[in-house]
């Protein structure tokens, strides 16, 4: 599904089928071109546009399918979309506006922490009983 066909859908729809609100995918749009501008490409136009390599990236963020089937929907090569995956997120990450904070910063974060303990014990299960009046006769002397 193109950007063209997604861009017209609700905001609610949107982030359902994207995972960032419109606003946000336009930020990221933004940051990219601004990142392609600055840095020359070598080689021939890339078969997809911005907005489309920005709509894989999500995708795969949000699925977790493989870059082979990403591919196969795209209509591009399973290394295409490894490397528009890798070129996105190097990108937005280079940008400073859509990294996470690093592990420091989150141990020094002032939360309080709760944790339960739930102590389990085994429980016996109930089995039937083997007897012998279970089985018959006619049984025993079918079986060799």
């Amino acid at each position: 599904m193109t950007y063209e066909q997604v861009k017209n859908l609700q905001e609610s729809e949107f982030k359902r089928l994207c995972g960032v609100k419109p606003q946000l995918f336009d930020e990221m749009v933004v940051i990219l071109r601004q990142e392609l501008a600055s840095s020359k490409q070598r080689g021939g136009q890339p078969k997809l546009g911005i907005e489309d390599q920005l709509l894989i990236t999500l995708e795969y963020w949000r699925e977790y399918r493989t870059y082979f089937h990403i591919g196969q929907s795209w209509g591009v090569h399973e290394s295409t979309v490894c490397r528009i995956v890798h070129r996105v997120e190097d990108k937005l990450i280079k940008s400073g506006k859509f990294s996470l904070p690093g592990k420091k910063a989150l141990l020094k974060a002032e939360t309080e922490w709760s944790v339960v303990i739930v102590d389990v014990g085994e429980s016996p299960i109930e089995r039937p009983k083997k007897n012998s009046e279970v089985t018959t006769v006619e049984k025993r002397k079918g079986t060799l």
